[in-house]
């Protein structure tokens, strides 16, 4: 685990937040990313939930990627949205 890249180990948890409570922008507060867990409540409580489908597909995403494209892209890089 010496080789782990740092904050690789947050990929598992902010996908797993995604995909279980998406619509609650759980996974974006995990990411430092608090205007945007806001935004993401607040679309999925106008829209009954349905806005919980990006949390669920940003979850896959972070799933997908490799543990440095994570880290550069969400963790490094900040980005926000997919």
């Amino acid at each position: 685990m010496a080789d782990q890249i740092p904050g690789a180990e947050k990929k598992i948890v902010a996908a797993l937040l995604g995909i279980l409570l998406g619509w609650t922008g759980a996974h974006k507060f995990y990411l430092g990313n608090t205007q945007t867990g806001i935004i993401q409540l607040v679309v999925s409580v106008v829209t009954c939930g349905a806005g919980g489908i990006i949390g669920f597909i940003e979850g896959i995403i972070y799933l997908t990627k490799s543990d440095e494209d994570f880290v550069n892209t969400y963790v490094i890089g900040k980005k926000q949205w997919f």
